[in-house]
């Protein structure tokens, strides 16, 4: 039997046990240096975000109010190549969760929401969730009161959380590898021979926050990403790699 690589994707991990403010994002051994310099800008360039605000919540601290929880995202970047092959490199002990509402106090959520306590609406160490060790990055965003509740709203908020994430990416591009904590190669492989299996995932595509994003140019991010519903919903095939590798964004 023979086994062809059709990818070769490596993903290279980077330990955070520290979180800090400073003048310009930057990855310095074991501490993230985050910057609010760019809120301004970001706040600037959007009609529907009248506020945004950035905070960090320490492990044990989760005993915060926010509003609801609109996502949480893992801090990735791509080094070399395209989703799904290359080099990839991304934070672990750091993540990032978004909050948001509007100026009349709508909380943005579609089914249900999660404003309050932060420790009583995540169950930790679970798949998507942050680890009780992990620093929160909390970014909150207030929306323009007065809209329409749909899409517009929700994706001003994703749209400027993303634009906040690219510095912290940026800055992680330059990372030596040989800082890497733990370092893994992963393969797309044709076999000849051999059963060909398919995976079904079902994904949302309903509407303001029930949506999804593919293939955005950064692993779990936004800009270049193609709603599901744009598309109408038709089904999309992706390789191990490209899932593994954040070209589905769930924004729900």
């Amino acid at each position: 039997m023979m086994n062809d690589v059709l990818r070769r994707l490596v993903i290279r991990a980077f330990h955070i046990t520290n979180v800090e403010f400073a003048k310009k994002a930057s990855v310095k051994g074991s501490t993230l240096n985050i910057s609010r310099e760019i809120l301004s800008e970001i706040i600037a360039g959007e009609e529907l975000v009248i506020d945004m605000t950035v905070s960090v919540i320490k492990p044990g601290e989760t005993r915060v109010e926010t509003n609801t929880i609109m996502d949480i995202i893992p801090v990735s970047t791509k080094v070399l190549g395209r989703l799904g092959e290359g080099i990839t490199h991304t934070l672990t002990g750091a993540v990032v969760v978004l909050t948001g509402c509007d100026q009349d106090g709508r909380q943005m959520h579609e089914f249900g929401s999660s404003e309050g306590i932060l420790a009583e609406h995540i169950i930790f160490g679970r798949a998507g969730t942050p680890a009780e060790t992990d620093f929160i990055i909390h970014v909150d965003v207030l929306l323009k009161g007065g809209q329409p509740f749909n899409r517009a709203l929700p994706t001003a908020a994703f749209r400027s959380c993303d634009r906040f994430m690219q510095t912290i990416r940026e800055a992680m591009k330059t990372n030596e590898a040989g800082e890497a904590g733990e370092i893994h190669e992963f393969f797309d492989r044709a076999g000849t021979g051999k059963k060909k299996v398919a995976l079904i995932k079902q994904v949302s595509g309903q509407g303001a926050m029930y949506d999804n994003l593919l293939f955005p140019d950064e692993p779990s991010g936004y800009d270049g990403g193609i709603s599901i519903i744009d598309v109408q919903n038709v089904p999309l095939i992706l390789s191990p790699n490209e899932y593994r590798d954040g070209a589905i964004r769930a924004m729900d």
